[in-house]
């Protein structure tokens, strides 16, 4: 799990190993959000007003007080020890803007896809797209207030997704709770990096 690590003096500092993971799902789902929530830094954001352009273009149902889109990606910074950072992308939920995410899917680790359960559907492109690439991912259901409520296994059968895929319960705006969505991911990742490694031939 060495992403660039590179030689150093002898007595400087350790160079922290950089964990690429992307958060993704539909527009309006609270991807923005969620990297606001936990990261450490300032995130970086690209978000502009909406505006009549994207009347019927970009579909509000469910979202209608959303004012602001993102058109390219945000971008956080937690450290979890002195040997380890994670940097998340934020993908942008539009189809229009899909064409940066091969870009910003190189090198991840992983991805978390958010999911609303108003707008289930808007999970299947980010779920595909993960699935064709073979990028570990899980599924967070964003509670939204006045949304139904719905059994995990209800949302993982209507996503029709691998059972061994988790799916969990978060709240995007509160820092603790999307924290545990991400070391939700990074212990499913790691765990198919391992069985992926075993399974090769030396």
């Amino acid at each position: 799990m060495d992403y660039g690590r590179s030689e150093r003096p002898a007595g400087a500092p350790p160079v922290p190993t950089a964990i690429k993971i992307l958060i993704a799902g539909g527009f309006g789902v609270g991807k923005t959000t969620m990297v606001g929530a936990v990261s450490e830094t300032k995130p970086l954001r690209t978000e502009e007003v909406l505006t009549a352009t994207g009347c019927g273009i970009d579909d509000l149902t469910g979202v209608e007080s959303k004012s602001t889109t993102t058109v390219a990606m945000d971008f956080g910074r937690i450290t979890i020890s002195d040997d380890l950072v994670l940097y998340l992308f934020g993908t942008p939920g539009q189809n229009r803007f899909w064409f940066v995410w091969d870009e910003l899917a190189l090198g991840a680790l992983g991805a978390v896809v958010l999911a609303d359960t108003r707008r289930l559907a808007d999970c299947f492109p980010s779920i595909d797209y993960f699935e064709g690439r073979g990028t570990p991912f899980v599924v967070a259901v964003n509670c939204f207030e006045g949304a139904r409520t719905y059994r995990l296994d209800e949302v993982q059968a209507a996503l029709n997704l691998d059972p061994g895929v988790p799916v969990l319960l978060c709240d995007a705006r509160k820092r603790e709770s999307s924290k545990e969505v991400l070391i939700t991911l990074m212990e499913h990742a790691l765990k198919i990096r391992e069985s992926r490694r075993r399974a090769t031939p030396d």
